[in-house]
């Protein structure tokens, strides 16, 4: 049975991006360390990387993120999910909003559903037996995790304080949960965590 996964990559105070995120600076100002990882890591990073890519069946992300990836400076017609190039098998992206767009950019790959419970659910049915990624942004990732919807957290810890941006830990009280260290890889670029999440 496919787990879901909560797989994003943070700072070390708790930071998936930094400062005025959004369409033409994904990543936020000052935010690219935190995927430092994913593009110049070392062989073991990559390994985590392509773990990932192989094993996901389904990805869940929220309606931000998706703007970022189909804007005219998102992902292109060569590279993406994953950071791998879109001649490879990529799997369907379902995006959390209440407000679809018109269109997209990227083609018929993304489906848009009106809850994490729903894009959880909808991901699974077609993961093929894969597990189900939900890959941010910060909001969805804890909103995932929050309704119990989770099997794994995985972090990718980067070795950075951003002082501020989008949190993947929100502020206000919300649910908590347990969680036990199954592995951890470590690198110079990040320290590579995965918990299971205990229900």
């Amino acid at each position: 049975m496919s787990q879901v996964i909560v797989d994003i990559s943070v700072s070390l105070d708790g930071y998936v991006t930094g400062p005025n995120a959004g369409v033409g600076n994904g990543l936020g100002d000052g935010g690219e360390p935190v995927h430092d990882w994913v593009f110049h890591g070392t062989d073991a990073d990559r390994a985590v990387l392509n773990a990932a890519f192989n094993a996901s069946g389904a990805v869940v992300q929220g309606r931000n993120l998706f703007d970022v990836i189909d804007a005219p400076d998102g992902w292109s017609d060569d590279m993406g999910y994953g950071a791998k190039p879109t001649g490879e098998v990529n799997p369907p992206i379902f995006v959390v909003t209440h407000n679809p767009p018109a269109h997209t950019r990227l083609g018929d790959r993304f489906h848009f559903v009106g809850s994490p419970g729903e894009a959880v659910e909808q991901a699974r049915e077609v993961a093929g037996g894969k597990d189900v990624y939900v890959m941010g942004g910060g909001h969805i990732c804890h909103a995932v995790l929050a309704e119990g919807l989770a099997d794994v957290l995985r972090l990718h810890v980067a070795p950075v304080v951003l002082g501020g941006g989008t949190p993947l830990w929100p502020a206000e009280p919300s649910a908590g949960f347990g969680l036990e260290l199954v592995e951890a890889v470590s690198t110079p670029a990040a320290q590579h965590l995965t918990y299971r999440v205990v229900k």
